[in-house]
């Protein structure tokens, strides 16, 4: 597992019977990197010719490569100080996945914990509603890379953290756990502009489990405006501010100048025996126009996916999955975008903390959809791995292979 470094610290001074005070450090990381195809990638700006395969590296496919600290403070009566810095690194070239964005752009947090109260930090960090649906998000065995709801449109992969956050989660109630999240957005004279915020509940039961959750993101610019237009946002990741595009991708880049979004979403999960186990998903998300936004009219996307696991012996794991995207018919189109994926995996561990695995995904695309205000064929974008690389077409095969390595 992963190597920790104790620092004891003692007391002086306190009775026999007073428990020491304690704090523990941990240093931990994950190296992922694999090699990715694709079968028909989008000619760059200015070409004439259609698509073509590309081959490149590609790294943190099964879990995002990373370094990281997080520790405790014991500091009695059963309240302890947290705090938890991570990076996030591309280990193809040694730079942070997020250029220019600083170290720890994956989370930065503080936070007291405690048992019978739960639990309060401050910081860069996931929202209330990504934590609490997560263990039932499509992406824990399929991968976001290959396997999030195309483009990633529900966020219920890593892809969206909040700057100047707020977090809370309660202790665990006969099953139940509550969590809220706020996120300044630090616009002079305003408090909804730039903010973002999240509630969720979740409830686990023995082998089964359901989680419900709410998201709202508002834009900083009033009247909306292309997202994150202020800030340092690469691939979707705000790293200044609230107001970048949760997972900009062909699949919602027409609604890029939204007022608002939000996103409401179901997950749920059952362990049929140690060997199989099931989760469904369900999401609907709304771009909300304002008065300086390229369309008019809400745009909704639903989304329903299930995920079925096989661990079929102590070292190989296989997961097969399906999700279907369909947006509503407003802004001038009548034949609304359709997205149908199917993906699958395989995972073969080597030991505790080394493994190999194998993705595999298509997409089908119909439909219609806005790009750039204008009415234009929907283009395939399988997870949320080819955001900047979608397909030429309708069509799209996507292919990896990789070793991760857990530290």
């Amino acid at each position: 597992m992963k190597k920790s470094v104790a620092l004891a610290m003692t007391a002086a001074g306190f009775a026999a019977a007073t428990a020491h005070a304690q704090s523990s450090v941990t240093l931990y990381g994950i190296v992922d990197n694999g090699i990715a195809y694709q079968n028909n990638a989008a000619p760059s700006v200015g070409a004439t010719s259609g698509g073509h395969a590309a081959w490149k590296m590609s790294t943190g496919v099964w879990a995002g490569s990373r370094f990281g600290l997080k520790g405790a403070e014991d500091l009695g009566g059963g309240t302890k100080a947290i705090f938890q810095l991570e990076a996030g690194v591309n280990t193809a070239n040694g730079q942070s996945t997020i250029p220019n964005g600083g170290i720890f752009t994956r989370q930065a947090w503080v936070g007291l914990t405690n048992a019978t109260y739960g639990t309060l930090t401050a910081g860069r960090q996931y929202t209330a509603y990504y934590t609490l649906l997560s263990p039932y998000s499509p992406t824990t065995w399929l991968t976001g890379y290959f396997g999030a709801h195309p483009g990633d449109i529900d966020s219920l992969d890593t892809s969206y953290r909040t700057n100047n956050s707020v977090v809370y989660m309660s202790p665990s109630y006969y099953g139940f756990t509550v969590g809220g999240s706020y996120a300044f957005g630090g616009v002079p004279g305003s408090v909804n502009q730039g903010s973002t915020w999240s509630a969720a509940v979740q409830y686990l039961n023995g082998p089964a489990g359901i989680a419900v959750g709410f998201q709202r993101i508002n834009n900083s610019t009033p009247g909306g405006g292309v997202w994150g237009a202020n800030s340092t946002a690469q691939n979707g990741l705000d790293t200044s501010g609230n107001g970048a595009q949760p997972a900009l991708s062909a699949i919602n880049n027409g609604y890029k100048t939204a007022r608002a979004q939000q996103r409401v979403a179901v997950t749920a999960g059952y362990q049929f025996s140690p060997a199989w186990d099931v989760s469904a998903s369900y999401s609907n998300v709304q771009y909300i126009p304002g008065a300086n936004s390229a369309f008019t009219n809400t745009a909704i996307f639903n989304t329903a996916g299930a995920v079925l696991h096989w661990k079929a012996t102590s070292a190989w794991d296989f997961a097969a999955g399906y999700s279907y995207t369909r947006a509503t018919e407003a802004n001038g189109i009548s034949s609304s975008a359709k997205y149908h994926q199917v993906t699958l995996s395989q995972y073969y561990t080597l030991s505790k903390r080394t493994g190999l695995y194998a993705v595999e995904a298509y997409q089908h695309a119909t439909g219609n959809t806005l790009n750039a205000g204008q009415i234009t064929s929907a283009t395939a974008s399988i997870g949320d791995g080819f955001g900047t690389s979608p397909s030429a077409s309708q069509n799209m095969v996507g292919v990896g292979v990789g070793l991760i390595h857990r530290f």
